[in-house]
């Protein structure tokens, strides 16, 4: 039996991909082994969203090399997929966006290939990869369970038709692919079944969910809401525009939705919103978040900025942030801009100096940790309802830890294993909150 380890880098959408490769290795005969031990086969499900990205997916590489010369060393996803045969020559078999549901087939045949003789040491990189851009077809991948045990992430919908100025994922994942609302349900119904209580539908763009089939992020929606097991519907990343009186009041009417929301905005500068090429203003942007408040009861708001994108100058940072703070989110992501090759932010004037970039995040950071703790504080003395997920000792004493709908992390004493449970939880002070 041959052993296989498999580490994911990058967002939501990879994390259930290496899960559903390490399931179908799992069940056509692979012993799966942490990453950290030797194995036969290495799969590193790799990122290219930043610069960062990209160095944590060559050193999970190389490491893998470096633990076992003799194994196959197979790099998969957006990295791969974005530099092709020049991503590294410490690959044996490198498999693209669109491909990962062939990973079995693929092993097979290599190793076939090498047993017979005809593949040598030392050959170049297998290279299994799909011209992502002409791609229509959405790459079905299913999961019966996954590493959490009481909340799913579920992929329907992969691709971003945006182009934002400064992203390379539509040259990563191609064009918007959206899957069947039947093979979601479906998904979810096994899962349900599987003990999960709490499904979070996730995309590459889930906004851009059914544009190419004719459905709606509503309606698939509204089908997960009526799955029974499932308690807790929670969504990935949105766009602002998706955000409409319609879908807000609709959503809001459904008893198992989260009010936890993921409003991607970049930057409150409308001047780098256009450079960006973000098709809204800072205005409309403002209008969400304030129809959200007006629809749910206390939503926890959250977002991405990123800062010194090619010509932002101080006062267009300072408009940003003026902006963050009048929106009060409950957490704020901080990104330092990245030059990606390909890109038109890429080819900008007047590129901010790395030293800036870091000033400037750690102005927003420090707002963003005193916004953060400013939505927990008013939590304090509130019943929460908290999906337990684990047990943790803190200073010698057993607690149990998890979530609630707006996905604050709380904690209770309690020597009795609740894992998987809804608990109503008062919030009687700050300890009770788990940063």
């Amino acid at each position: 039996m041959r052993k296989a380890a498999l580490h994911n880098l990058g967002c939501k959408v990879n994390a259930y991909e290496t899960e559903a490769m390490q399931e179908m290795l799992e069940k056509n005969g692979y012993e799966i082994v942490p990453f950290a031990e030797e194995a036969d086969v290495y799969v590193i499900n790799t990122c290219t969203v930043t610069n960062m990205a990209d160095r944590k997916s060559r050193q999970m590489l190389h490491r893998a090399r470096k633990m076992n010369p003799d194994a196959v060393v197979v790099a998969a996803g957006c990295y791969v997929q974005a530099r092709g045969a020049e991503a590294d020559d410490c690959i044996d078999i490198i498999i693209g966006n669109n491909r990962k549901k062939d990973i079995v087939t693929i092993l097979d045949n290599y190793f076939r290939e090498r047993e017979s003789g005809r593949g040598e040491s030392g050959q170049e990189a297998q290279i299994e990869l799909l011209d992502i851009a002409h791609t229509h077809d959405y790459e079905t991948l299913r999961l019966s369970r996954q590493a959490e045990h009481t909340r799913a992430n579920v992929k329907v919908q992969d691709g971003c038709n945006q182009f934002c100025s400064y992203c390379i994922i539509p040259y990563a994942r191609g064009r918007v692919r959206s899957r069947e609302k039947s093979d979601v349900i479906k998904e979810v119904q096994k899962l349900a079944a599987n003990g999960y209580q709490e499904v979070v539908l996730t995309g590459i763009h889930l906004s851009s969910y059914g544009v190419d089939t004719g459905e709606n992020l509503l309606s698939l929606i509204r089908a997960v809401h009526q799955v029974e097991g499932i308690v807790r519907i929670r969504l990935g990343s949105l766009e602002p525009r998706i955000i409409t009186r319609e879908f807000a009041e609709a959503i809001a009417a459904l008893p198992k939705m989260c009010p936890h929301f993921h409003l991607s905005l970049q930057s409150g500068c409308n001047e780098t919103l256009q450079r960006m090429n973000r098709r809204y203003t800072a205005e409309e942007y403002y209008e969400k978040c304030e129809l959200l408040r007006e629809v749910f009861d206390n939503p926890a708001l959250t977002t991405d900025v990123i800062v010194g994108f090619p010509g932002e100058t101080e006062a267009e940072f300072e408009a940003s942030r003026k902006f963050i703070d009048k929106v009060n989110f409950y957490e704020t992501h901080i990104f330092k801009y990245s030059k990606r090759q390909g890109t038109k932010a890429a080819e900008m004037k007047n590129q901010v100096p790395e030293q800036e970039k870091t000033r400037r995040s750690n102005v927003l950071l420090e707002l963003g940790r005193n916004k953060k703790r400013a939505y927990e504080e008013r939590l304090i003395g509130k019943r929460a309802e908290v999906l337990m997920e684990e047990q943790m000792i803190r200073d010698g004493e057993v607690w149990q830890v998890g979530h609630t709908k707006e996905y604050v992390k709380v904690g209770r004493k309690c020597e009795e294993n609740l894992t998987n449970q809804l608990i109503n939880v008062e919030i009687e002070n700050r300890l009770q909150i788990i940063d």
